[in-house]
């Protein structure tokens, strides 16, 4: 599991799902349609850190200086010659191709350098390139890590600063590290309600003691009602009740207040290694490109719709039924292969 291009909260934010009950579901729905991308681009947009190995000579290689690549390289950090050998070629002695521009498509040989490549026994996997792959790696800020990662690389949960800011299937970047999101739960976060709450849906504001610091965007927890937050004004919160399909109901006064800021993750992840993180970090999350975010939904979002139709490509019954039809997530499939579709220059 990892490297979704949406998450759980959004996807279930466009379809209307409330609850627990469908998030193993749509979980697989959107690693099904974040791999059926990379299948229908021949691209990653999350990037890993591999090697990956060409034989020399390169047969669908126009010059001997010129290696062909099979995959979007966003930066080479060791490229190597004679197989496992391993004479290393300098980064001074060639260039990322073309210039200028990422991701790169191959790697030429600066030929006012006295550098070349070579094999040696045989020329099978002979020329090694260590680097970021991917089509891009922008990321957005993901706030800080509060605790939980500074002492040991092994931990599989740590507390984020901004709940808002990160879902379940985010790719995170803390210093050289990656981690995945697999799940979220609730945290104290030391602070108390500052007043009583009655069961009544127009009772939309949530006094809270000083220094709370919830963000708005935040899904609190008080006692078993969730409530998003829409708003912070200093210590009074304006909140959605009976969030996520749980149960309007009474809160006296003084309650502990959770936020779902505990992430379950998934540690060292696209060939990272894993490491400690001192407290105040900062997280990035990595961003696909919008129309990659787009499409995935949609997928996630069809494959949700249909299998309740149990593929038939109808839901309900009788004057409720509904057709599911496709035409504009085909259209959209269209837009994704004529923008990002790679031609596949080397091979492996």
């Amino acid at each position: 599991m990892g490297n979704w291009y949406t998450s759980r909260e959004l996807v279930k934010a466009a379809a209307s799902i409330i609850g627990t009950d469908h998030n193993a579901i749509i979980d697989a729905a959107i690693e099904a349609a974040s791999r059926e991308i990379d299948r229908l681009t021949n691209r990653r947009f999350i990037p890993i850190t591999a090697t990956r190995y060409y034989d020399w000579p390169h047969s669908a290689g126009p010059s001997p200086y010129v290696l062909l690549l099979d995959e979007d390289l966003l930066s080479a950090s060791l490229l190597t010659k004679e197989g496992d050998d391993a004479t290393e070629i300098v980064d001074t002695d060639y260039f990322l191709c073309p210039a200028n521009v990422t991701p790169y498509q191959w790697i030429e040989i600066d030929l006012a350098s006295s550098a070349f490549f070579a094999s040696k026994d045989t020329h099978q996997r002979q020329i090694h390139v260590t680097g970021s792959w991917g089509y891009c790696n922008d990321t957005v800020t993901g706030g800080t890590v509060t605790s939980g990662l500074a002492a040991s690389a092994a931990a599989t949960s740590f507390v984020c600063s901004n709940a808002a800011l990160i879902d379940v299937g985010d790719t995170l970047l803390i210093e050289s590290e990656q981690l995945f999101v697999s799940e979220r739960a609730a945290n104290d976060v030391g602070k108390n309600t500052n007043g009583a709450l009655t069961a009544s849906q127009s009772e939309t504001t949530v006094t809270l003691e000083a220094s709370h610091g919830v963000n708005a965007g935040e899904v609190i927890l008080v006692n078993a009602e969730r409530m998003y937050v829409e708003s912070v004004s200093g210590n009074v919160l304006a909140v959605k009740r009976a969030y996520d399909g749980t149960t309007l109901a009474v809160h006296s006064d003084a309650q502990d207040v959770y936020v779902f800021r505990t992430l379950t993750v998934v540690r060292g992840v696209n060939g990272t290694t894993a490491a400690t993180h001192a407290n105040a970090t900062a997280i990035s999350k990595y961003r696909p490109p919008a129309l990659i975010r787009k499409l995935c939904k949609a997928l996630a979002l069809a494959d949700d719709e249909l299998s309740r139709g149990g593929w038939t490509g109808s839901i309900g019954s009788g004057e409720g039924v509904k057709e599911s039809r496709m035409t504009a997530l085909n259209a959209l499939k269209d837009d994704v292969r004529k923008q990002y579709r790679r031609r596949i220059l080397g091979a492996v």
